[in-house]
């Protein structure tokens, strides 16, 4: 089951990752030669108006492949140009620059569109979480700047805040003990105070006092679009957050999981939401769904070789100097990210198998 789910969820994010570049090139023109989703050895495929699809052996990535993207050698050109029916689009390289940039922006684009939409459906389900405090520590720094039950949080070192979740992603970061400021809402009125986190030698981090999981509110109607776009952008900030930490050193190799911790994780969370019954499973699924999609539309979005990201560096740099950067080059520093990024994920993958053995 783990494994079944785990190719749906992945398939799902791939697939709208590479129909996102797809739906754009065809309308800017572009040709595809292959739209794939897998990786590795071709399993199944057909050919329909000069595009391959393809289902390929492994389930992680796909990809969307496009005439002349990858600096394609003289004679290739030609033979994908006789294979392309008359009408069916033209080479990457030949389309004008801002084409390029939203057919290379979409993949991203869509995954966080898919995360909003989902979020949607997830908050007309289960509701909200407002950021109103339940409860705080007797002797802790919340106690000591006056904060109290029934306080609503509104901002967190001047970032807004809308979820409860926010305000303990936002207190674990705090993990250097610094002072921060808090705004909150009580009476109508608002308040801003500035209080220094506890330490616990016993858990080794700081504490700043506040328990509870914030007040639940179901939401109808505009609430569901209002509340489902916060929702999405809490997953958003915690990605970003997420990586400003692993960058800073405040994550390690630990924090990292490739396919082999996230089908590990989508199996841990079927075996404890199928207790619930099958629509608990469904909604716990889907929320993997919002997470994976988000997460992979941000990590697709970095200047990096290889990425989505990398090729928008190319392109932008194409728009400031008025011409392209010569196609081989291009595809040389993108072909070295694609092997530095190969052997990254053989050591996450590794890490993660060793992870299970503990």
């Amino acid at each position: 089951m783990t494994i079944i789910l785990f190719v749906i969820i992945f398939g799902i994010i791939v697939l709208s990752h590479e129909f996102g570049h797809f739906l754009v090139a065809k309308k800017n023109g572009i040709h595809v030669v292959e739209f794939a989703i897998g990786m590795g050895p071709t399993l199944y495929h057909i050919d329909r108006g000069g595009t391959k699809y393809s289902i390929k052996l492994l389930p992680f990535g796909g990809a969307c492949i496009f005439e002349g993207e990858d600096g394609l050698s003289a004679e290739r050109e030609e033979t994908e140009r006789y294979l392309r029916r008359e009408g069916e689009g033209g080479s990457f390289l030949d389309a004008p620059v801002w084409s390029r940039i939203a057919t290379v922006f979409a993949g991203p684009f869509v995954n966080l569109l898919l995360g909003f939409l989902i979020a949607l459906i997830l908050v007309a389900y289960r509701g909200t979480d407002l950021p109103v405090i339940q409860m705080v520590s007797e002797g802790s720094a919340a106690q000591e700047a006056g904060l109290m039950a029934g306080d609503v949080i509104t901002r967190m070192n001047g970032e807004k805040i809308h979820l409860y979740r926010e305000v303990r992603l936002n207190s674990m970061l705090n993990s250097d003990g610094k002072d921060f400021s808090i705004s909150y809402l009580r009476g109508g009125q608002e308040y801003s105070v500035v209080l220094t986190p506890t330490y616990s030698a016993e858990d080794d981090r700081y504490y700043i006092g506040l328990m509870g999981v914030g007040e639940y509110m179901s939401c109808r109607g505009f609430s569901i679009i209002k509340y489902g776009f916060y929702e999405s952008e809490y997953v958003l900030k915690n990605t970003i957050k997420s990586l400003q930490m692993l960058v800073t050193g405040k994550l390690g190799k630990d924090d990292v999981s490739g396919p082999v911790g996230v089908a590990s994780y989508v199996g841990e969370t079927y075996e404890t939401a199928k207790e619930y019954g099958f629509l608990t499973v469904v909604m716990s699924m889907l929320e993997l769904v919002v997470i994976l999609s988000i997460n992979i539309g941000v990590m697709n979005l970095l200047p990096l070789p290889a990425l989505d990201g990398g090729r928008l560096v190319f392109m932008f740099l194409e728009v400031v100097r008025g011409k392209p950067v010569p196609p081989e080059k291009e595809g040389f520093v993108h072909m070295a990210g694609l092997i530095l990024f190969f052997i990254l994920m053989i050591f996450v993958m590794y890490n993660d198998i060793m992870r299970l053995f503990r």
